[in-house]
C-alpha cells in the first residue's frame, strides 16, 4: 500500500465531547481533534488522521 504509515490514536471522552490525539511514531508529531462521540470512531479517527496527515505535509515543506 503505497503511502502507508502507522498511526497511533488516543480516545478521552470529556463531558459531551471526545477529544481524539493521533500521533506520527516516527516524527513524534501529535495532533488534537474534539468531535461529537455520535459521529462514530471511524469518523473521528479519519478526522484526526486528516489533520497529522495536514500537519505532516506542512512541516515538511517548510524545511
Amino acid at each position: 500500500m503505497a503511502g502507508y504509515r502507522e498511526t497511533l490514536f488516543e480516545f478521552h471522552r470529556v463531558g459531551a465531547y471526545v477529544k481524539v490525539s493521533a500521533v506520527d511514531p516516527v516524527t513524534l508529531t501529535e495532533v488534537s481533534i474534539v468531535g461529537d462521540p455520535s459521529a462514530g470512531e471511524t469518523a473521528l479517527k479519519q478526522a484526526a488522521d486528516r489533520k497529522l496527515t495536514y500537519v505532516l505535509k506542512r512541516n515538511r515543506e517548510t524545511r
